[in-house]
């Protein structure tokens, strides 16, 4: 039996996700009901609420069905409990760029990344340089915009 891959992702984003999945849940008895009004006005064929309807309950499903699939496999992780001279998911580090100037990231879960908002996912270009570095180890990581340059200045678990 093949093992089933776990998904690490911070408590934030365990919540986030299973609150979309309650509201998703939520959602479904209107589809129903805008599936079962559309129906009641005849011929389907030329029926845009009806498509319209039935398309949205295909990705609400579908939607679920992911949400629910990730829930089962996640493991948290209390970013507070861990320790280390290596970069692992829940690390924030700041780095310096080519002219020095420090960026700061946190390594998150891909259904929480938001390079916005300094978290990025441990499986992005980034994240996947990023992982197993030390303090001082150069990375090099190419982006649409070309090649960028880092120095790991700091971790930290917070």
């Amino acid at each position: 039996m093949a093992s089933v891959e776990k998904l690490p992702m911070l408590a934030e984003g365990y919540e986030r996700m299973t609150a979309d999945l309650k509201a998703l849940r939520d959602e479904r008895p209107r589809i129903v009901d805008a599936i079962e009004e559309a129906r009641a006005h005849g011929d389907l064929s030329e029926n845009a609420e009806y498509h319209a309807a039935k398309e949205r309950q295909g990705q609400v499903e579908a939607s679920i069905s992911d949400l629910e699939d990730r829930i089962s496999r996640a493991q948290i992780i209390d970013p507070a409990t861990l320790s280390g001279d290596k970069i692992i998911f829940g690390a924030t580090v700041t780095l310096l760029d080519d002219d020095d100037k420090p960026v700061k990231y946190q390594i998150v879960g891909t259904y929480e990344a938001d390079a916005k908002a300094g978290r990025i996912s441990y499986n992005s270009p980034l994240g996947k340089a990023l992982i197993g570095r030390k303090v001082d180890d150069e990375i090099e990581v190419t982006v649409p915009a070309g090649d960028k340059f880092f120095v790991v200045e700091k971790i930290e678990f917070i």
